[in-house]
């Protein structure tokens, strides 16, 4: 029965990585040549032991598979189905993250706390990792720290700093990462690789820039057409109106 359920496991993550990952060719060259999936199975056994209060042997065999696979995935982490790490050098996973199904994460990815070293007994209980949510993309070198939970098939775009929820949908992007306008519908089945769509991306803060400039024209184009009203009238540009009325006066005078 154990055994039956662990060999479903294996295959279901073995079929992740083909879907996701067109460079993948058989099941074989998956079991051999993808560390992803090596330190999965390391993690699945550390944190069978690390439940049953083995925890000291569970840390061990974490560290045989970061020093195996580049891949640090505390024991205590909880992990779901169909979990795919592509690349997967540098990855970090803390100790209470908590992942979904159908989860991808690139290489250089940090689930990790804020401050750790600040009272850090105190914080030894405390959910203080990421929580991400069925079909979430992590881009690579995405930093995702502190207890938030990145909704639903939400994408995180590479390089992003996260230190805030992420709506289901939604992309972020940037340092700190901002939500783009893109939102991927909760029955979408599209795969966007490394976190961030290739086409219609749009940064709130790019679009702010555009609509400033936009807006400054278009003042621009008014002061420009004021002034030729104010030319046509016979006022001198800069002038004001009462300058002008003055300016006869001031004449006569002379």
């Amino acid at each position: 029965m154990v055994a039956g359920k662990m060999f479903k496991t294996l295959r279901e993550d073995i079929d992740a990585a083909m879907a996701r990952d067109p460079a993948a060719r058989s099941w074989i060259e998956i079991m051999l040549c993808y560390p992803g999936l090596h330190a999965l199975i390391l993690h699945r056994a550390a944190h069978a032991l690390w439940r049953r209060d083995f925890r000291l042997l569970a840390r061990w065999l974490s560290q045989v598979a970061r020093f195996f696979t580049g891949i640090e995935i505390h024991p205590g982490a909880r992990i779901g189905r169909r979990f795919f790490i592509d690349h997967g050098m540098g990855v970090v996973i803390g100790e209470t993250a908590e992942i979904g199904n159908d989860v991808t994460l690139y290489h250089g990815v940090t689930l990790g706390g804020i401050a750790p070293s600040v009272e850090s007994r105190a914080q030894s209980q405390q959910k203080r990792h990421p929580t991400l949510k069925d079909g979430a993309i992590i881009g690579s070198g995405a930093q995702i720290l502190g207890p938030v939970t990145i909704g639903e098939k939400a994408r995180v775009g590479a390089n992003a700093v996260v230190v805030k929820d992420v709506p289901a949908g939604a992309t972020a992007v940037g340092i700190p990462a901002r939500l783009c306008a893109t939102r991927v519908a909760k029955d979408s089945d599209d795969f966007v690789a490394y976190g961030t769509p290739t086409s219609d991306l749009s940064d709130p803060l790019v679009r702010a820039m555009d609509g400033l400039i936009e807006r400054v024209g278009a003042l621009q184009a008014r002061v420009e057409a004021l002034e030729k009203e104010k030319q046509a009238v016979g006022q001198k540009p800069g002038q004001t109106a009462e300058e002008n009325e003055a300016e006869p006066a001031r004449v006569t005078k002379m």
